[in-house]
């Protein structure tokens, strides 16, 4: 997409996947670029597991352990515009307007390590479910359970965003550089143009100290 004529911010993108996109802002301020960076991290509403409930846990993690694991578990958010806030919704605590449910009935019978992944996590939801990269990725791995152990709960995901916990995060990262060159003039920030003469380095491979102009010589 590319905004022209219009004397305001222009955006080319460069690459885009399922889950990456490299893109040039131009036109505009550093302040846009970095406004925008944060609006990605912390303003986009995505959907998270909120409440768990563990009715059975013989794993040698702790229940709040595998809490916070299930609540950092990306799940797809397309349809996120459908549900309500709790806040906006009239429900006493959770309903199918505001949230969705996810179910984990597993045991381990064999006698190898049997590792519980995202994957096992069963939605009421058909739309709304742990995000996998494709058919060959396993999910992201909860706990593993060996012979006899048993992991039996309730998860309750609810809309939210960023700034009120990070596990509403639309993104992993987000990353951005000025105009390294320094052609909109819109910064004075010190780049390295020679770095053998802004870096002296001594005979013995060591940086060299210049003195500082407000170094003094005390009597």
């Amino acid at each position: 997409m590319e905004r022209t004529g219009s004397g305001g911010p222009e955006v080319y993108i460069r690459e885009i996947t399922e889950d990456r996109i490299d893109f040039i802002l131009s036109h505009t301020d550093l302040s846009v670029a970095n406004a925008l960076r944060r609006v990605m991290i912390a303003e986009v509403p995505t959907i998270a597991i909120d409440m768990v409930e563990i009715e059975l846990n013989t794993s040698v993690l702790a229940d709040e352990f595998i809490a916070h694991r299930l609540g950092m578990i990306p799940l797809d958010s397309n349809e996120v515009d459908r549900i309500k806030y709790t806040r906006d919704c009239n429900c006493s605590q959770y309903c199918s307007n505001c949230s969705v449910e996810l179910t984990l009935d597993v045991k381990c019978t064999g006698n190898n390590t049997l590792d519980i992944t995202s994957k096992d996590l069963v939605s009421n939801d058909p739309r709304i479910i742990p995000v996998v990269s494709g058919p060959e990725d396993n999910g992201i791995l909860i706990v593993k359970l060996r012979k006899g152990q048993e992991l039996k709960l309730n998860c309750v995901a609810k809309k939210g965003v960023s700034k009120e916990h990070a596990k509403w995060s639309p993104i992993s990262g987000v990353g951005f550089e000025y105009d390294p060159w320094n052609k909109l003039r819109h910064s004075r920030w010190w780049i390295e143009e020679d770095a053998e003469k802004e870096w002296p380095v001594s005979k013995n491979g060591e940086f060299e100290e210049k003195p500082s102009p407000n170094d003094r010589n005390v009597s």
